[in-house]
């Protein structure tokens, strides 16, 4: 039986590069995890082989890390639906009356928060995922400035007074 560990599992020199093809380098899977504990059964000394106990220990591991890696993904694929239906959910701001917050500058300091009114024209998503509403000022804001949505007032839909004298 050959006793050297084959060239895929041996630790690479400091010259030379890991072969891995298609993601980073520095993340070992679930299938790097298999190779090396199969490795390790393959290349065990008869006369000693691996306790059970250690066996089951990286057995466990193994099952962790599956785990871990559906659990990221999962959490990965809830993020890309929540910040694909984000901009939807926004989008029913549209032609509605805000009330948001403008912070106050002086000195680059913030010296008072005031509560601005308008009314949302637009909205887009911009690249780093946030949300952003233009208003009838032609101001963008961020959707974390809300502080208070209402249903616009239109002065065509104000009842009228009666103002018949007898």
């Amino acid at each position: 039986m050959d006793q050297s560990i084959h060239n895929e599992y041996q630790i690479p020199s400091s010259n030379e590069t890991p072969i891995v093809s298609g993601r980073d380098s520095t993340i070992m899977g679930k299938d790097d995890f298999l190779k090396i504990l199969i490795a390790q059964l393959a290349n065990q000394d008869p006369l000693n082989p691996m306790e059970d106990r250690e066996f089951v220990t990286q057995m466990a591991q193994f099952s962790t890390l599956e785990q871990m890696m559906q659990m990221t993904n999962a959490i990965e694929s809830f993020a890309r639906v929540h910040e694909s239906t984000a901009l939807v959910q926004h989008s029913e701001l549209i032609g509605k009356e805000i009330v948001w917050a403008r912070l106050v500058e002086e000195d680059g300091r913030i010296v008072d928060i005031e509560e601005v009114t308008n009314t949302v024209i637009s909205v887009k998503r911009d690249l780093d995922g946030s949300i952003r509403l233009l208003l009838d000022d032609d101001r963008w804001i961020n959707s974390e400035q809300l502080i208070q949505v209402n249903e616009k007032e239109d002065s065509t839909d104000a009842p009228e007074e009666d103002n018949d004298e007898e």
